[in-house]
């Protein structure tokens, strides 16, 4: 099940007058990852104060009670419901145009399965399933589907950059391995992706499993390996994204949605060397704080200077031994000439660029003139807009998991997504 604290994302607010005025009326889009679906929530500046997502803990105590179709939500400064509406004009969820598996040459070589065959067995986080379909020599395979419900162009950009570096990538004992895309739609459009599933939690999660110095060495190994033979920078290393093999117990990395090629992408405080010294230093003391800091104000320095790490966490070695190790890897990855190494990798990869969607440049009806004219437009647009002018749209939207959702065979099975 998602995490509560993850369930709901804040789109923004717009304020119909002053902030500073109580009695402003506020608009605020909220984001079920639960239930996949934009909801606005409608109340005054004094319920919805600027820049302190009040909207979330209103939204989260009513929306498992909202009808499915509902658009809108009113309550009073109380922040109980008032009204609904389900008047598809109030309906504020932006179309994704997916792209169409026929045209990508570059994923021609991959697997693919159909959103349909996936049978849903839980929700493990924002935009995360652990589902299961069954192969072509009829086993049940379990894998982690991964997707991206909502329009923006850099979350299209990162589910792109992330398809093609996991199924880039060699096959290696610490790497959780890419599985196939994911086609949904009656014209196979490319909505996800699936990576194999890796029983027994994160380390993140189990903050109880002993830690091993070989798993330190595995993590250093690996982040060469990606840095400076494949030019692949992950921006993500953290425990959250780290697990356990069960049969090889051997340590494995996933989630590369901020991972790049190359410079253009690069992110102040989330290179891989950092982000090793962070995580090292939380499983070894469990210590979270560091974890709130923006990375582009993180320095490592900050705790490879503390003069003790106290461990809060069984460790198979003792911790100078692991500091002694780490300490001496950070120095070989700065030394001079690092980011030449990095940008020169020997089996760099090379990225395709992200296709325009073709379905931008057909016009739509933006509005009318205060004449009755209408205003035509192209690029992104709202669904409604998509829908009336008969362009595909895919359904994302699912009951609630704590909705009764099973039947005789388990969870429920998703439908197609087709939405015309």
């Amino acid at each position: 099940m998602i995490n509560p604290q993850e369930r709901f994302f804040t789109g923004g607010q717009i304020c119909f007058g002053s902030s500073e005025d109580p009695r402003s009326r506020v608009h605020c889009e909220v984001f079920d990852w639960d239930q996949l679906r934009w909801v606005t929530i409608v109340g005054t500046a004094k319920l919805f104060p600027r820049d302190e997502d009040a909207e979330i803990p209103i939204f989260a105590r009513l929306v498992d009670e909202l009808p499915s179709d509902a658009h809108r939500a009113t309550v009073d400064d109380d922040g109980f419901l008032v009204s609904v509406s389900t008047d598809p004009e109030n309906d504020y969820t932006l179309y994704v145009p997916y792209l169409r598996y026929s045209t990508l040459e570059s994923l021609r070589d991959c697997r693919t399965v159909q959103y349909h065959q996936l049978h849903e067995i839980d929700r493990l986080g924002p935009g995360v399933d652990l589902s299961s379909y069954q192969d072509e020599d009829g086993n049940n395979v379990q894998v982690a589907f991964k997707f991206n419900p909502w329009e923006h162009i850099t979350r299209r950009q990162m589910i792109w950059n992330e398809i093609h570096i996991l199924k880039n990538l060699p096959t290696h004992p610490n790497l959780v391995p890419f599985d196939r895309v994911v086609l949904g739609g009656f014209d196979s459009r490319v909505i996800g992706f699936t990576t194999k599933y890796i029983t027994g939690g994160t380390l993140n999660q189990n903050t109880t499993i002993p830690f091993r110095l070989k798993w330190l060495q595995q993590l250093t190994n690996l982040v060469d390996f990606l840095n400076l033979e494949l030019g692949i920078m992950h921006q993500d290393i953290a425990p959250r994204n780290l697990l356990i093999d069960p049969e090889t117990q051997d340590l494995l990395l996933f989630d590369f949605n901020w991972a790049v090629c190359g410079s253009a992408e690069l992110l102040d405080g989330r290179d891989d060397v950092t982000g090793a010294v962070f995580t090292v230093y939380e499983l070894i003391t469990n210590d979270t704080h560091y974890t709130s800091i923006p990375h582009w104000e993180r320095d490592m320095n900050t705790v490879q200077d503390l003069p003790e790490w106290v461990p809060d966490r069984q460790l198979d070695s003792d911790v100078s031994t692991f500091r002694k190790f780490l300490n001496e890897w950070v120095a070989t990855r700065k030394a001079d000439g690092d980011m030449e190494r990095y940008l020169n990798a020997p089996r760099r990869l090379t990225l395709p660029p992200l296709p325009h969607p073709p379905e931008y440049d057909v016009p739509f009806e933006a509005g009318a003139t205060l004449n009755g004219k209408p205003v035509p437009s192209k690029g992104a647009r709202y669904r409604r807009h998509a829908i009336a002018n008969g362009q595909y749209c895919f359904d994302w939207q699912r009951p609630p998991q704590n909705f009764s959702l099973r039947n005789g065979n388990g969870w429920h099975q998703p439908t197609s997504g087709a939405r015309l």
